[in-house]
């Protein structure tokens, strides 16, 4: 870990100040991943920019009915607020399946959006990473890439994201609100947040530099059945192989709503609306599941070893959307 300056600030203009003086400083909350990536290496920042005192920690009601949670909410108390869990079950699933309770004390909201790949080659600074050094190439294609991602990839990179509230999140059409260095403003979808890694793989999102998180917004509660599966090599404190996180609503025996998302195995939070679009106004039935998955799975792309994941996110598609609609 190289020496670095570091600075606490206790207000959002403050740090928009201590971000313009210093256009590459890195801001830290929880720390739980920057702090793991300074250890080995990968980041380097020369100066770190304290804002874990901000007051970004409270979730709110919002006038349309949803949520507004704060960028330092942790994913502990995310999690376990009331309203979450009671109308927004899915994101307090997926959060309760990610990391370790000593984790999620520590880990933010906007910090666990922003959480960049657990890609072997990534950590491994001997190794070739387009991500971490762009042009240097990628050893996971062609190496053992059996966590890499199978949707979304390209021939510089196919590192997976890592975060299991970015799926739910994803499935309740969550925005972002982002304030820049200069004080302007700005909200975006989950979509427009991230970026696919095509011939820039080490830019992760559409942040501009110094830009900073400020809050998520939840619109109001999506009507339907929540639901999220996370297939992974052990029971806990593991990354997802295949997960999935969905809220159907059946209603007079046909699909009237559906919106699903998927972790593990895209190289974003991935989302087809096509996909659910084909869903909407048929007959629950493991044929119309396998035409789902068919199409969700149109683009997918092994590379060896992550082969079985594209059979084992049919597989999981197809049982989560048998839960979600039966009985109804």
């Amino acid at each position: 870990m190289i020496a670095f300056d570091y600075a606490r600030v206790d207000t959002v203009d403050a740090a928009r100040e201590a971000q313009r003086d210093r256009p590459e400083a890195r801001f830290i909350a929880g720390g739980t991943n920057l702090l793991d990536l300074m250890k080995v290496d990968v980041e380097r920042p020369r100066h770190v920019i304290d804002i874990s005192a901000l007051p970004l920690r409270t979730v709110e009601e919002a006038d349309d009915g949803g949520l507004r949670i704060g960028a330092l909410v942790t994913n502990a108390d995310v999690a376990a607020h009331p309203l979450i869990r009671s109308r927004y079950p899915v994101l307090s699933r997926a959060l309760l399946s990610g990391a370790t309770g000593q984790l999620r004390n520590k880990a933010t909201t906007a910090g666990n959006l922003l959480q960049r790949t657990r890609c072997y080659f990534f950590y491994d600074t001997a190794s070739a990473c387009n991500k971490r050094q762009p042009g240097s190439g990628c050893d996971a294609i062609g190496g053992f890439n059996r966590i890499m991602a199978v949707l979304g990839t390209s021939d510089h990179c196919i590192a997976s994201h890592p975060s299991d509230m970015a799926v739910a999140m994803r499935v309740l059409d969550a925005t972002v609100e982002t304030v820049d260095p200069a004080g302007g403003t700005r909200t975006r979808t989950l979509e427009q947040l991230y970026r696919l890694p095509g011939n820039t793989p080490h830019l992760d999102n559409q942040l501009e530099p110094g830009e900073l998180i400020t809050a998520v917004r939840l619109p109001a509660p999506l009507h339907g059945r929540h639901l999220y599966r996370k297939v992974r090599d052990r029971a806990s404190y593991a990354f997802a192989l295949v997960s999935v996180g969905g809220v159907v609503s059946v209603q007079s025996g046909r699909i009237a709503s559906a919106a699903l998302a998927f972790g593990g195995v895209g190289a974003m939070p991935w989302r087809n609306r096509e996909m659910e679009a084909h869903l909407i106004g048929q007959t629950p039935s493991a044929a119309l599941f396998t035409e789902a998955a068919d199409i969700l799975l149109a683009d997918a792309r092994g590379h060896g070893a992550n082969d079985f994941k594209i059979p084992l996110l049919r597989r999981t598609l197809i049982a989560c959307l048998t839960e979600l609609t039966e009985g109804a």
